[in-house]
């Protein structure tokens, strides 16, 4: 990977154990556990963990629950990419008002090669794990009646799959914009899939864990049909 390529950070930017050998997955993931996104959602899991060890009353749901998360998890993706992330500014009285999370992303187009700007900063974190907390808690009330069971203890099921998802995203979002190759197919696929989103047309390929979300919406075509955005880096209004 050169260099030079605005998607990918400098292969200085991450230290490597031995600096003759190309990059190693292991030498990403030291620089992604270094950083404080991963600690906070580790923390935060590592609190769920151990509110659900001492909840006990295991059941079906504990597994239930969380694969039915994870099958969501690529139209939860694409929704939280279309809707929140790329959301337009709001005018009100004639002024505009722009999302946080939106303004953020927008800096991330606009810069990504910046690693610092790839993982949710600390503040939003603060305010998303225990969203995502919340979200579920209020998912269980619904589905007490139909699931039964002690509410409380697969509420903390649902949890920690929730801020594992969380991690994951992490993750895949870091190494995809770090200079390690893809090797696997799965990888090949999403590291293709999120450069084209990011050079070619800001207006698909929103998936960065999964394609599933834009296969399912019809955002994953053939890049060879869709024109070179003039937006892509900068998300302004075109």
């Amino acid at each position: 990977m050169s260099s030079t390529d605005p998607l990918t950070a400098s292969p200085e930017s991450i230290a490597r154990r031995d600096p003759l050998r190309p990059l190693r997955l292991a030498d990403a993931a030291r620089a992604f556990v270094s950083r404080q996104s991963p600690k906070v959602i580790a923390l935060a899991l590592a609190a769920a963990v151990g509110g659900r060890a001492l909840a006990g009353h295991w059941s079906w749901r504990d597994a239930a629950i969380p694969l039915g998360l994870a099958a969501l998890e690529p139209l939860t993706e694409w929704l939280i990419h279309v809707y929140l992330l790329h959301a337009r500014p709001i005018r009100i009285a004639g002024r505009s008002y722009e999302l946080l999370a939106a303004r953020e992303h927008r800096a991330h187009h606009e810069a990504p090669s910046l690693l610092d700007g790839v993982l949710l900063p600390t503040y939003a974190l603060l305010l998303f794990l225990p969203a995502i907390a919340a979200v579920l808690f209020g998912l269980s009330c619904a589905l007490h009646p139909l699931l039964g069971g002690d509410r409380v203890a697969w509420w903390l099921s649902s949890v920690i799959a929730g801020f594992a998802i969380l991690a994951t995203y992490e993750w895949c979002h870091f190494l995809i914009h770090t200079p390690y190759r893809p090797r696997g197919r799965y990888y090949k696929v999403i590291w293709r899939n999120h450069r084209l989103h990011h050079f070619k047309n800001e207006h698909y390929w929103f998936g960065v864990t999964s394609n599933l979300g834009d296969v399912a919406l019809r955002t994953n075509p053939e890049q060879s049909s869709v024109p070179k955005s003039q937006t892509a880096r900068s998300l302004a209004a075109g």
